[in-house]
């Protein structure tokens, strides 16, 4: 099943080039009330709300998917979780450009481990990206993203799948500097998460999906995830080790080889066939 939220705040199916309106499956929900929990309450509850959604879905009101706007599909990440240099041909061309590197050379994922992105950087594509720092450069980095499920800590490798609720696209965009990777890559709306995510049972591997990114038609990334260093199971075991997992967080893969900067005015369309097709305008400051 196809997940996704729109417009204002609406919650829906996707359906070839439709989408079902389920809002009031949501709405459904209990209250939340002061503390706010440290996760997102409807990626915890989808196992109730799921069925429901699905039945809903055979009534609903339709609009085409050309006439909503796509948020991000998870509204409350707790958090967002990147992997550097989780592919060797990505290490080969960050070795080879100063100004990706800044003078660390030959890392792998293996000794980066991993890193943080604010919350107040992820966008759904109908928001679009925007580059802050003209001055700049600013690359793109087309990942897989694992949205988690269910709570977990030093979670079996072997068990790792099974905390994953879907997954969706996410475009891990990087401010080119010296500074700490964080703060680098945690610019307003430099997590563009979209356009909806698919349920876990619809994905029969993570591990063995064709990517590819274009930018204003051109082809600048073009790999498979069964290239990353760290699979998607080993990624959410070693992410556990250090947090706690909670529903929502998000997970994002790594990029392959061909990140490149961006400018506004530029379209990037990245696609995963079994997902779909992230498409997000780049807007200047």
């Amino acid at each position: 099943m196809r997940l996704c939220r729109f417009d204002e705040n609406r919650f829906g199916i996707v359906d070839g080039d439709t989408v079902a309106d389920v809002t009031e499956i949501v709405r459904g929900m209990p209250p939340m009330h002061y503390p706010a929990p440290a996760y997102d309450p409807l990626i915890a509850a989808l196992p109730d709300l799921l069925p429901r959604m699905r039945e809903a879905a055979r009534t609903a009101p339709h609009k085409k998917l050309s006439e909503v706007k796509l948020l991000s599909p998870v509204a409350m990440p707790g958090k967002i979780i990147g992997a550097p240099a989780n592919y060797m041909k990505h290490v080969a061309e960050v070795a080879a450009d100063k100004q990706i590197n800044q003078g660390v050379v030959g890392k792998t994922i293996d000794d980066l481990g991993l890193f943080l992105k604010a919350g107040t950087s992820v966008v759904g594509p109908s928001q679009g990206l925007q580059i802050h720092f003209p001055g700049r450069r600013t690359d793109h980095e087309g990942e897989l993203v694992a949205v988690i499920g269910k709570a977990g800590k030093n979670i079996p490798r072997e068990q790792a799948l099974d905390y994953v609720a879907g997954y969706t696209l996410g475009l891990d965009m990087t401010l080119r500097g010296a500074e700490d990777r964080s703060l680098r890559k945690s610019v307003d709306s430099y997590a563009v998460i979209g356009p909806w995510f698919v349920t876990a049972d619809e994905i029969a591997d993570p591990d063995d999906l064709t990517l590819w990114l274009d930018v204003n038609g051109t082809r600048r990334q073009d790999s498979s995830t069964k290239y990353m260093i760290f699979d998607t199971r080993k990624l959410i075991w070693y992410a556990s080790q250090f947090y706690t997992l909670q529903p929502g967080d998000l997970i994002m893969t790594g990029t392959p080889e061909g990140v490149a900067p961006v400018v506004a005015g530029d379209l990037i369309e990245f696609t995963m066939p079994a997902i779909g097709t992230l498409r997000v305008e780049v807007r200047g400051s």
